[in-house]
């Protein structure tokens, strides 16, 4: 006798069955690893990739902003500067974007198989960590050039902030994944906005180079407290101020709520939408 599945809609707009989750784990290592392979092979730089470009960039931002435009850098030679922001910055970009398109990009597979549709842009948030792990190895040999050393605690904190900033992407990259299947335009916009947010976000100058009374304004983007953390506890940069940084918590918070709120009241859409 065959079985008859009947898949329901989600009863509630935040909940989230663990075990249901839990039951695709080895689905969610499969689309790990396969973003990881289709990232790195065949490629001429491969895993190579992932120090060039911050390097390439640091480079560049060095020679217009640091030496052209003199912006401040909180006494810390620039090169280190900018960098350490990149590291996340880089992490945070790649992250959102792969999340936002992990549900168009997997068309064939949304509509054939039945699988909770969650694990398809949290995911995509695991391969940029390889990219981060390998630009850091190169921070760290930028701070021994300029004769920096790390603190324990700054490099203690690097994962929870390197987590903060995947919260911060997935609350977002959850929410425009949903909204990318119906209005196609994201995937286009998403990369104008990014650009944009670059230059709200103290990766090219201190947090310091913002009059007090305006700080909260950057906080409101939950990247500015990572990298401003960052340098802070990691090379000795400007200090931060904890109702600040409790500011960005709960705006990361709000993020990944509504995110998920929006996602499960339009996962039950999505195949047809596609």
């Amino acid at each position: 006798m065959n079985k008859t599945y009947q898949i329901l809609p989600p009863k509630g707009l935040v909940r989230i069955d663990l075990g249901e989750l839990w039951r695709f784990r080895e689905l969610f290592f499969v689309f790990v690893w396969r973003d990881f392979k289709v990232r790195y092979k065949q490629t001429a730089l491969g895993i190579l990739w992932a120090i060039f470009q911050p390097f390439v960039t640091m480079l560049i931002f060095s020679i217009f902003f640091g030496k052209l435009a003199q912006l401040p850098s909180d006494d810390i030679p620039y090169p280190i500067f900018v960098y350490s922001g990149l590291l996340f910055w880089n992490y945070f970009v790649s992250a959102l974007s792969n999340a936002s398109n992990s549900l168009v990009d997997n068309e064939n597979i949304v509509k054939k198989i039945y699988f909770p549709r969650l694990i398809l842009p949290i995911s995509t948030l695991v391969t940029p960590i390889i990219d981060f792990v390998c630009a850091f190895v190169v921070l760290l040999g930028i701070m021994l050039y300029y004769h920096y050393t790390p603190s324990v605690l700054g490099i203690a904190l690097i994962p929870i902030l390197l987590l903060f900033s995947l919260l911060s992407a997935s609350g977002l990259g959850v929410l425009f994944a949903s909204v990318n299947v119906k209005f196609r335009d994201i995937r286009f916009i998403l990369p104008f906005f990014i650009q944009l947010l670059l230059f709200l976000t103290p990766v090219i100058y201190p947090i310091s180079l913002i009059p007090q009374p305006y700080q909260w304004i950057l906080y409101i983007n939950p990247m500015s407290s990572v990298i401003t953390v960052a340098r802070s506890f990691l090379i000795g940069g400007a200090s931060v101020q904890p109702s600040l940084i409790m500011l960005s918590v709960a705006v990361t918070a709000i993020f990944v709520f509504v995110g998920i709120i929006y996602f499960r009241s339009t996962e039950r859409l999505i195949t047809d939408a596609l």
